[in-house]
């Protein structure tokens, strides 16, 4: 539910509780001159791409201490592998994306937003056609030799995984990993500071399916509100920082966000 009071539904096709928040974030919208959408997981759930919390996580399939961590890369390369070729890289070819990405590269083509600041790993703002992403977790459809550094796409990697695992550099036969931040490894920095830059000039951040608990990408829309900006937060479930926010949606953002951005044009 949205925490500024709801005005009469002028929309239709929706109850009047969703309608006031399409009302509320499209004033927040029209009114703001610098936004930068924050997203989390959420926003890919609506293209079927599973989240790691949660029932039906990929948590529950599989050790995140194991796929997930450097340590255990440069130990058991394959233990990554073949939780790619199992679950991942059809999962990745296949994804399009939601009626909320598309929104977000709406905002973008109206000159509105200022990046996209997302923790997501799926590439599917890119293919959205959003252009400023800012990716501070990497992205899971790009890879590269450890060693000589070749760069490798998912659909240069499909193929070697069905003869071959792990996946070797058919280079140098050095290991290939993804382009992804993986435990133990930093934050990479020209990203981060260009995230902590724009999260300081935004006039409004909208956070889209974050949970806001994984830090340090969790702190920007605290930054962002304490910088001045207005803050929405949508997400199904609630946040640490609903308390601060200016409105807070407790739904998908499919059921409100592209609506909201539909009513600027």
């Amino acid at each position: 539910m949205a925490n500024l009071d709801a005005p009469d539904s002028p929309l239709g096709g929706t109850d009047e509780a969703v309608d006031g928040e399409i009302t509320a974030l499209n004033k927040l919208l029209d009114d703001a001159e610098r936004i930068v959408v924050f997203t989390g997981a959420g926003i890919s759930a609506e293209s079927g791409i599973a989240t790691y919390r949660g029932a039906g996580g990929m948590w529950t399939k599989y050790d995140p201490d194991k796929y997930a961590s450097i340590e255990y890369f440069r130990k058991d390369p394959s233990y990554y592998w073949s939780f790619f070729k199992e679950e991942r890289h059809v999962m990745m070819v296949k994804a399009v994306p939601s009626a909320s990405h598309r929104a977000v590269a709406d905002l973008e083509k109206q000159d509105r937003l200022s990046a996209v600041i997302t923790q997501n790993i799926d590439g599917l703002h890119h293919k959205a056609g959003s252009t400023r992403v800012l990716e501070l977790h990497g992205n899971t459809t790009r890879f590269y030799c450890t060693d000589c550094r070749a760069p490798y796409s998912i659909e240069d990697v499909a193929k070697i995984i069905e003869t071959q695992l792990p996946v070797l550099c058919t280079k140098c036969k050095g290991v290939v990993r993804p382009d992804v931040v993986l435990y133990g490894e930093m934050l990479p920095t020209d990203v981060i500071d260009e995230a902590h830059r724009e999260t300081q000039l935004c006039d409004l951040m909208i956070v889209i399916g974050s949970s806001l608990v994984v830090y340090p990408a969790a702190n920007l829309p605290y930054q962002a509100k304490l910088s001045g900006a207005k803050l929405v937060i949508i997400n199904i479930d609630t946040t640490p920082l609903d308390s601060v926010a200016n409105l807070n949606i407790h739904r998908s953002a499919g059921e409100v966000f592209p609506q909201a951005v539909a009513l600027l044009e």
